[in-house]
């Protein structure tokens, strides 16, 4: 052990002395099934179970259920099967199908019936037998690292010990292993990925106190990717091609879940200054950055990847409840409600590997991407792009749903991420029931009711998004003075929780309202986007969907056809600058009536829209199937006065929709000067 990793582990030895088996932790989660999703999030969930998930093991050759290794076949034994169960299990829980979780749980019960004497658990081989190199070579840790995680939702779903069992000896194997067989030893995925078990590890220690716990922790933290010192140097974040965006997204929780163990101030502060770095230098709108695979800038023609999105909102997750900081829970939704619904088609059929922030076609081709990839990753398929986020994808709903819910440090529930759902839960003696009815992220208002339960008392904790100025709560059509809330000063400019103790009984009604003013956001070349609470409005332009054959070649590895979709619309305009100084004065329309709907997420059943004054610019034209570079702002409009090469139609007034309500957009746009 050398002289780094030897003080490492005394650090973490110093906590134990002082803390047992206590972790720095602000939330838990609710058992999984204790929360039901209601409305349009439940129709999302069921639209997942029926368009892809249930049957992936039928449709895909990598998780066959028989052939597939980590069923003991002699098929795939590396992270496909994981990555989908890791969303099938949670799904199958949260919908309560016993279809799915018998799936699930076969895949579960090979896990635990594979663990051997020295605690090694999984395939014999992560990949099949390679001429010529040795079995150590055919050795990858990160698939397991996947499989600890689905371990732990099957835990939390059904508190079977044997989780802890296996968990103990494979521990127990990793801490005598990895000294001569590193995690960047095969391949660098587990040295990127090192933070997804440490975050496994530590959960398991709270439950087990198992002394060997920290001393393993540091051996991943000192072997995994440096995070901490690279965010806080700033150069990986600055520039183009420094990391995997997969990596970055699954990474940027790292420092979080280390400072667990180790709270100290610089691991937060290497988070916060990540996340600007990357909003500055790679960021979008939606919530996403520009990694088409590597980091690849902030033009909003670069891509972003479908697994970076849902391992971001799983990244953002574990962070909120590692340190209860609200901006966590106002990023998870701003990637939720935009960039997830957006990459995927309404049936859940088909998806795109990298989706655009400007997308004005999704067509075959290799645009200008770092990953190119057969051309197809821009495209809607079973199988476009690599393989990885056919079977990634499924963990961002679930995960999301599980997450809304939380049981706070101090006895009581938190609701930290908004959406239209129920939950059951025992809080002391009592079963206490609360349904959260919303039509949230369109709707200002979040409605709870509590049954269940003869007085219970308990803190109701509560989140007040940052964008959020003057929320209000009122209980049973009461509105509280800010001495009956703790933290009340969040209230009025957002950024934080507030709390409400008092003894809950059954039929009270509490009403949060969160003020959504609309407002303007700066990106790529001073272009502009158009926000209102958690949602972020573009241009939906016409689709034309159209199935494509592909070729021989494409064919072997993405299926025989894809969909390619193509504007049936203009979409290449800017708005006007005087509009753009008072933004909370644009025309916002509020269709209440759909708020009932239980499929907001198209621009024909969207509640809500903007609009705004527009004008083309015709010089603007798809360039290699996207939209051409985009024009500084602001656009001098060219006339007798302004000469300006840019000329621009008459004004006119256009719609925005939601971002997630849309497959082809225009979300940043050019401003232009009159």
């Amino acid at each position: 052990m050398n002289n780094k990793l030897f003080a490492i582990s005394i650090a973490c030895l110093a906590i134990l002395s002082c803390n047992g088996s206590k972790i720095k932790r602000s939330y838990e989660e609710l058992p999984l099934g204790a929360i039901r999703p209601q409305g349009w999030l439940e129709e999302m969930l069921l639209r997942q179970r029926d368009g892809i998930t249930a049957d992936l093991d039928k449709s895909y050759e990598k998780v066959l259920g028989d052939a597939n290794g980590w069923l003991g076949g002699p098929g795939d034994r590396w992270e496909r099967g994981p990555y989908w169960v890791d969303g099938l299990l949670p799904l199958a829980y949260i919908l309560d199908d016993d279809a799915l979780k018998a799936k699930a749980n076969r895949w579960v019960e090979w896990m635990i019936a594979s663990a051997k004497p020295n605690g090694y658990f999984g395939p014999d081989r992560d990949f099949p037998p390679v001429p010529g190199l040795q079995t150590d070579k055919t050795f990858d840790w990160w698939p397991k690292m996947v499989a600890l995680k689905i371990l732990q939702q099957h835990y939390n779903a059904t508190q079977d010990a044997r989780v802890l069992d296996l968990m103990r000896g494979y521990f127990r194997y990793q801490l005598d292993s990895l000294p001569s067989r590193p995690l960047d030893s095969w391949s660098f995925w587990s040295r990127y990925r090192a933070g997804d078990e440490i975050d496994v590890l530590l959960w398991y220690y709270s439950k087990t106190g198992d002394k060997n716990a920290p001393r393993l922790a540091a051996l991943l933290h000192e072997q995994g990717f440096d995070f901490t010192g690279e965010f806080l140097k700033g150069e990986l974040l600055a520039g183009k091609g420094g990391i995997h965006g997969v990596n970055l997204a699954q990474g940027l929780k790292e420092p979080v879940i280390w400072w667990q163990l180790h709270p100290e101030q610089k691991y937060l502060d290497a988070v916060h200054k990540a996340m600007a770095d990357i909003r500055r230098h790679q960021g979008y709108a939606n919530g996403m950055f520009g990694a088409d695979e590597a980091l690849h800038g902030n033009s909003p023609t670069q891509g972003s990847e479908l697994c970076s999105a849902v391992e971001l909102m799983y990244s953002y997750e574990q962070m909120l409840k590692a340190t209860g900081e609200a901006l966590f829970a106002d990023e998870l939704e701003r990637v939720a409600f935009n960039a997830l619904p957006a990459q995927v088609s309404e049936d859940f059929k088909y998806h795109q590997y990298f989706q655009q922030a400007n997308q004005v076609s999704a067509c075959l081709g290799e645009h200008n991407f770092d990953c190119i990839n057969s051309g197809t990753s821009l495209v809607f398929g079973f199988l476009s792009g690599y393989p990885c986020c056919l079977t990634n994808l499924h963990q961002g709903w679930p995960k999301f749903t599980q997450n809304l819910w939380l049981k706070s440090a101090d006895g009581g529930l938190a609701a930290l991420v908004y959406a239209p759902c129920s939950i059951s839960t025992e809080i002391g003696s009592e079963r206490i029931s609360i349904t959260e009815e919303t039509a949230y992220p369109f709707e200002e208002d979040i409605r709870f009711s509590i049954s269940g339960g003869k007085g219970a008392s308990f803190p109701l904790s509560l989140r007040i998004p940052g964008w959020c100025k003057g929320a209000s709560i009122s209980v049973n059509g009461k509105v509280l003075a800010a001495s009956e809330i703790a933290g009340a000063k969040h209230l009025e400019n957002g950024g934080g929780t507030v709390s409400i103790r008092r003894a809950w009984a059954d039929g009270d009604r509490i009403v949060l309202h969160l003020p959504m003013q609309t407002g303007i956001s700066r990106w790529h070349e001073n272009a502009v986007s158009v926000e209102r609470g958690p949602l972020v409005y573009a241009l939906g332009i016409k689709e034309k969907w159209q199935e494509t054959k592909l070729d021989e070649n494409r064919r072997k590895y993405h299926g025989d056809t894809c969909f390619e979709v193509f504007p049936d619309s203009p979409w290449n305009y800017g708005l006007t600058a005087k509009q753009l100084k008072s933004p909370e004065k644009l025309q916002v329309l509020v269709d209440s009536a759909k708020f009932a709907s239980p499929w907001p997420w198209n621009a024909e059943s969207s509640p809500v829209s903007i609009k705004v004054s527009a004008s083309r610019i015709p010089e603007w034209q798809i360039y290699n199937g996207d939209a051409g570079p985009q024009p500084w702002s602001p656009l001098p409009e060219g006339d007798v006065n302004h000469r300006s090469p840019f000329k621009v139609t008459a004004r006119e007034t256009i719609t925005l929709i939601p971002y997630g309500c849309t497959r082809l957009r225009i979300s940043e746009f050019p401003v232009l000067t009159r």
